[in-house]
């Protein structure tokens, strides 16, 4: 049984009401602790609102920053090669979705949008296909990036990439509900050594040389992550194994 299934099911259990005892050393039933979700555990997407098909980039971070303004958590992706997109949002019920949606069309700030649900996320087709699918999705959703100038919260040269966006977004494409900056991701998930690495995990870098978490990457597998290396250059694969990253390198975390 993997972490995610027993996680559900203590969820499922405390949900219902049902009490969870343990039997003492006399047979007497003993009410047990309250039952926390493992803090390794990223919260799943609810509805989400897609919207815009641009082959510019710049007006795709545009739009994130129009429905940023209208404090809306908006993000940008790669729907394909040449094509981009954006989502924000994060609704309950499918009506809520719906209803900001239109309110954003009326407002002139997006003029379609089309509604993503919770079972069409990759973290929930995997509760059937298993955590290697989920993987194997985070993965092929990083590749999409590569070659892209990564900009997030504008097109202005002076604020360039940012790495712990790109990890945000390439999670939350999946449908898990990832921290914004890197040192937050750092301290959720579960710590796995370099040899238990698996690909979908994330690598984390101290490159400011201040003793903490300044940089995050996708690991892909045999030794190597997808990342946004800075300003003037695309997001690229990089080997752990360089120098550079050797020297800099400050764990890694798991989410699945």
């Amino acid at each position: 049984m993997t972490r995610r299934t027993i996680h559900r099911a203590v969820c499922a259990a405390v949900g219902c009401g049902m009490a969870l005892v343990f039997a003492s050393c006399g047979g007497t039933p003993v009410p047990s602790a309250p039952v926390s979700p493992p803090r390794s555990v990223l919260k799943r997407l609810g509805f989400t609102i897609q919207a815009g098909a641009f082959t510019h980039v710049d007006n795709a971070v545009r739009l994130t920053e129009r429905l940023t303004a209208c404090n809306l958590d908006a993000y940008y992706f790669v729907y394909q090669e040449g094509l981009y997109k954006v989502r924000f949002g994060d609704f309950a019920t499918r009506d809520a979705a719906r209803r900001t949606a239109e309110e954003m069309m009326a407002a002139g700030v997006i003029r379609e949008f089309y509604i993503v649900r919770p079972e069409d996320h990759a973290v929930n087709r995997a509760d059937v296909a298993g955590d290697r699918y989920l993987r194997e999705q985070i993965v092929a959703t990083a590749r999409r990036f590569v070659g892209v100038p990564y900009k997030w919260g504008g097109t202005s040269a002076a604020r360039g990439f940012d790495c712990s966006g790109l990890a945000m977004v390439v999670y939350k494409l999946n449908g898990l509900d990832l921290p914004r900056s890197s040192r937050e991701q750092y301290r959720r998930g579960d710590l796995v050594t370099r040899k238990e690495l698996k690909e979908g995990d994330l690598v984390f870098f101290d490159t400011q040389g201040r003793g903490r978490v300044s940089h995050v990457g996708v690991y892909i597998g045999k030794g190597r992550f997808i990342h946004a290396p800075g300003r003037g250059k695309n997001v690229c694969v990089e080997s752990l194994s360089t120098r550079y990253f050797g020297d800099r390198y400050y764990g890694a975390k798991t989410y699945i």
